[in-house]
């Protein structure tokens, strides 16, 4: 009996990785559609080695399944109505982000993180030490992002990754963006270049 308890528990987790192989790849390859328009808008801004960051953040945001595939709406005033108008704001936007870390001598996830908090992230972690960490990720996301988006009672759900388990039981403050944003695009980086096949 426990031979058979034992079996058909490897069985489910081999199935379950299978699942998750196959559906990431999936992910990757509709993430990779983008990837010629991708190379194409870096180029132009004289930026051609942020690619593999740039299709992180496509896969992290939407995994390229929806039509704002970098969610830049919110760094623009304008409506985006197709794929390219999102790839060309988004790379717009994390143009700027990284330029503005660059000018503060903040690291580079600093300005990754800004991506998801705006540009004023990087003068706060300017201001406090140079380098994006979780602590500071989380403090500014509950003192700033999220009362300035509504949610000054510090309302939390849960964000479930291996990230956010181990830091704070997988809670993010509602309206308060990702405080994992960087560190999940930059684990994204590798996936998306593992399963790109």
């Amino acid at each position: 009996m426990l031979k058979k308890i034992r079996n058909l528990f490897i069985l489910l987790v081999v199935l379950a990785v299978g699942f998750w192989i196959y559906r990431t790849h999936e992910n990757v390859k509709s993430v990779m559609k983008y990837d010629d328009y991708v190379t194409k808008v870096l180029k132009k801004h004289g930026i051609s080695g942020n690619r593999n960051l740039v299709l992180a953040i496509i896969y992290t945001e939407t995994k390229g399944k929806q039509t704002d595939v970098m969610q830049s709406t919110e760094s623009t005033e304008k409506n985006i109505k197709t794929e390219e108008e999102s790839i060309h704001q988004g790379i717009t936007n994390l143009t700027e982000v990284l330029e503005y870390a660059n000018a503060k001598n903040v690291d580079v996830w600093t300005g990754v993180q800004a991506y998801n908090f705006g540009k004023a992230y990087v003068d706060y972690i300017a201001e406090n030490g140079s380098v994006n960490t979780l602590p500071l990720a989380e403090k500014y996301s509950k003192d700033v992002v999220a009362p300035s988006l509504g949610n000054t009672t510090g309302e939390t759900y849960y964000h479930i990754t291996y990230d956010s388990l181990l830091f704070n039981k997988g809670k993010l403050y509602k309206n308060g963006g990702n405080i994992f944003y960087a560190r999940e695009v930059r684990f994204n980086m590798k996936i998306v270049k593992l399963f790109n096949w």
